[in-house]
């Protein structure tokens, strides 16, 4: 059954994302948590335009996926989960609880390093947050990720249905935590327990900067409380808040052309996490 799963990768991770983000397009349709600043059809084709351009990319790129490269160091006892006799069970959760980790700090690092921030700010530049959000990201960035998670993969020894696992949680909740849907409150509080919630990470994308730089979980909401963190509201409330950053607010912004140089343009070096901390 493992070996059927790991062969098949990527019809899974093709399935659970058209899945994912029909359901949630349909919930954002049906019971949509803000008005929007901008129509779909000015912001998706560049949204979904970068998530075909970043997939091309990464193929070319790299001649294997993380799942690919677990399975290798699998075979040749690479890693510390590799080197022990952990039960596998064991090994899969615990490969999972730390590659969320992992994406945690390096979503952290992707605030603190103003070069980084450079890459980064284009996930945050979006006027509007929708499911479309989650897979807004620069192809350096996505590079820079895949870089980052290989070395997680193979220092760790991660078994492979454990990566395969985690690609598709990270995928699913992404689009889930960036939704633009209504959930009450009494459930959201419940949820935002065991798994990042679209209120709990909006707070990530206010333009208010010590807003910005908290809830940087993107799966599991447990390293933000841990960390100090977390920020459970943003200050003007989830319909009135601001989205995106100061010095791109224009629909013009929003175009792909635009997004893929957005790291040379001017503006956005106050938004390392070293600044504003405090504020607010």
């Amino acid at each position: 059954m493992r070996d059927l799963v790991l062969t098949n990768e990527p019809v899974i991770r093709l399935l659970f994302f058209f899945g994912i983000f029909a359901v949630m397009a349909l919930w954002e349709w049906w019971l949509p948590r803000r008005k929007r600043s901008f129509s779909r059809a000015v912001r998706w084709p560049s949204n979904l335009g970068i998530v075909v351009l970043n997939t091309v990319l990464l193929r070319i790129v790299f001649p294997t996926t993380a799942v690919g490269l677990a399975l290798y160091g699998e075979q040749n006892g690479w890693g510390l989960l590799n080197s022990y006799p952990v039960p596998y069970w064991l090994a899969v959760v615990a490969a999972v609880a730390f590659l969320d980790f992992a994406i945690y700090l390096q979503h952290v690092m992707f605030h603190a390093v103003p070069a980084l921030w450079q890459l980064h700010r284009m996930h945050h530049a979006d006027l509007d947050f929708d499911v479309t959000t989650g897979a807004r990201f620069h192809p350096v960035e996505i590079l820079l990720s895949m870089i980052i998670k290989f070395g997680v993969v193979v220092a760790l020894g991660a078994p492979a249905l454990a990566v395969l696992l985690f690609e598709v949680l990270l995928n699913a909740t992404a689009m889930f935590n960036h939704g633009n849907v209504r959930i009450p409150t009494g459930i959201d509080r419940i949820l935002r327990l065991f798994v990042v919630t679209p209120d709990m990470h909006r707070v990530h994308h206010s333009v208010i900067v010590v807003e910005t730089n908290s809830n940087f979980g993107f799966n599991l909401p447990w390293w933000d409380r841990l960390f100090g963190t977390y920020r459970a509201q943003p200050r003007a409330g989830h319909e009135k808040m601001q989205i995106g950053i100061e010095d791109f607010r224009t629909g013009r912004d929003l175009w792909l052309d635009r997004m893929l140089v957005q790291p040379i343009r001017h503006g956005s070096k106050d938004y390392a996490i070293n600044r504003g901390r405090g504020k607010g």
